[in-house]
């Protein structure tokens, strides 16, 4: 029987993107950042010019990513969400390439990649069923 630390990673490898949650000074943040699930660890990969690296790592962290808003019609959507230890990662040639190009600038600046490492404790999978219609998205806002 599967365990949500192996439906999540199984989940997150479906995705690019996702959210790492931290705090500085009992502020909570949020940070975007690119990811690939290795083996039982969660490599990330952030601007190194925010300096939320910094913060994350040698810390718990929380990280999330879903596919609420790129689910199609008539597909099941989820929300993933992992807690674990963050630390500095080198990844190796094979893993950089799993993560592809990344942007040319983030806000306005050069983007400069910096790597972590989450090694999961807790991991919790929603799942939000089957779209019952293929209504535009953000319908509600109307």
């Amino acid at each position: 029987m599967p365990t949500d630390q192996h439906i999540a990673a199984g989940l997150l490898g479906r995705v690019e993107h996702g959210r790492v949650a931290a705090s500085v000074r009992a502020l909570p943040f949020l940070a975007p950042a690119r990811h690939i699930v290795v083996a039982d660890r969660l490599l990330l990969r952030m601007h190194k010019g925010h300096g939320h690296h910094r913060v994350c790592a040698g810390s718990v962290v929380a990280y999330g990513a879903d596919n609420l808003a790129s689910a199609p019609a008539g597909t099941e959507r989820w929300s993933v969400h992992i807690v674990g230890w963050c630390e500095r990662a080198e990844p190796t040639d094979t893993q950089l390439e799993r993560f592809g190009p990344g942007p040319l600038r983030v806000d306005g600046g050069p983007f400069e990649a910096v790597y972590l490492e989450i090694a999961p404790s807790l991991a919790t999978v929603h799942s939000l069923g089957i779209t019952a219609s293929a209504t535009h998205p953000n319908e509600h806002n109307k």
